[in-house]
């Protein structure tokens, strides 16, 4: 009897390891990101992306503007954060690219529309 005892105690023991570790596994698996405000979505190389960060840079939109950005080409977490921004904004997902930007609200893509952003944002004419 205590042969059985002992046997159902460490099956027990191993099931809730198991469930335990499954768990911990399943949200380990799925990035938990909570990003909020304004994204600047950008690839490494992209030249139009470039162009933003160029014109961010010279015209300091950083001390104006608060924002994020995130790496897309390198980083897929990053990219998954993009896709679910643009199905957002009801957008197929084959038509998306950077530099691609999200206010919180709505999406913009490509370098004009994101610098004209920037502009209205910093108050530049």
């Amino acid at each position: 009897m205590s042969r059985n005892l002992l046997s159902i105690i460490i099956a027990a023991v191993l099931i809730v390891l198991g469930s335990l570790l499954i768990i911990s596994w399943s949200s380990f698996s799925k990035p938990k990101v909570d990003i909020t405000g304004i994204i600047l979505f950008y690839g490494d190389g992209c030249s139009h992306c470039k162009l933003v960060e160029d014109f961010i840079s010279q015209n300091k939109i950083e001390e104006k503007v608060k924002f994020i950005r995130l790496e897309v080409f390198n980083n897929r977490d990053n990219a998954q954060i993009l896709l679910e921004r643009a199905k957002a904004c009801g957008i197929n997902t084959a038509d998306i690219g950077v530099p691609f930007l999200w206010d919180g609200n709505t999406c913009l893509a490509g370098d004009p529309d994101v610098i004209k952003f920037f502009k209205n944002e910093a108050g530049i004419k």
